[in-house]
């Protein structure tokens, strides 16, 4: 499996690389490439961290899995390539940065303009197999990804982590939450979004805070 992905990122993973599930996970996503239609793009399994150097991280931005339908996945969490309709829960996340930031909804569903400011848009499980919505689960993606939440937690200062929904909230154990920043809420999902859970967060608005209150540069959410 080729890795396209920031020198910061691979210093500080080189360790995890080695390990034996590590390699077990390598296998197992190679022949699944290799024998069925799988998302996204090898080149882009590893575009978040390539996107945000460790360096420039200011926010981390979970998600679970990669979209499973033909084009979308990018390698960022919640994110689309270009000319990609929308799904529900980038819809509802759009919905939710016009409401708190007052910013018009964007036409461009890609979030690279986000990684490039600092956001890592890590998904929990890094790929899946097309129109099988959570297939590469439970392979050792789930390992690798709670080290990098931990590693950002230890080897950084002032991030903001947005955990949406039960299954990133869980999450929260992996950080220090003395010198983070650790927002939750619903999910964006219609599921969840339609109950109350998710509108209304003021997620954006918050972080931007935060980040400004420990001399950071905002994220411009547009």
């Amino acid at each position: 499996m080729e890795v396209h992905i920031s020198p910061s990122w691979k210093s500080l993973l080189s360790e995890e690389f080695e390990k034996p599930y590590f390699k077990s996970l390598t296998d197992f996503v190679k022949k699944e490439y290799k024998e069925h239609t799988c998302y996204p793009k090898g080149k882009d399994i590893f575009a978040a961290f390539d996107q945000c150097p460790i360096d420039k991280l200011k926010v981390v931005l979970l998600g679970q899995d990669p979209y499973h339908g033909e084009g979308q996945a990018n390698g960022l969490s919640f994110s689309v390539n270009e000319g990609i309709a929308h799904p529900p829960s980038l819809v509802n996340i759009f919905k939710e940065i016009q409401e708190d930031i007052n910013v018009p909804y964007p036409e461009s569903g890609n979030l690279s303009r986000w990684a490039q400011q600092g956001v890592l848009l890590l998904n929990a499980t890094l790929t899946v197999r097309a129109n099988q919505a959570g297939s590469h689960q439970h392979q050792g993606w789930e390992t690798f990804t709670d080290t990098v939440i931990k590693l950002v937690s230890d080897n950084c200062q002032g991030v903001v982590f947005l955990l949406w929904g039960g299954f990133a909230k869980k999450k929260t154990s992996l950080i220090d939450t003395k010198k983070h920043c650790v927002l939750t809420s619903g999910h964006p999902s219609p599921l969840s979004a339609n109950r109350g859970y998710w509108f209304g967060n003021k997620h954006f608005s918050q972080a931007n805070a935060y980040l400004s209150s420990v001399g950071k540069e905002i994220i411009d959410w547009k």
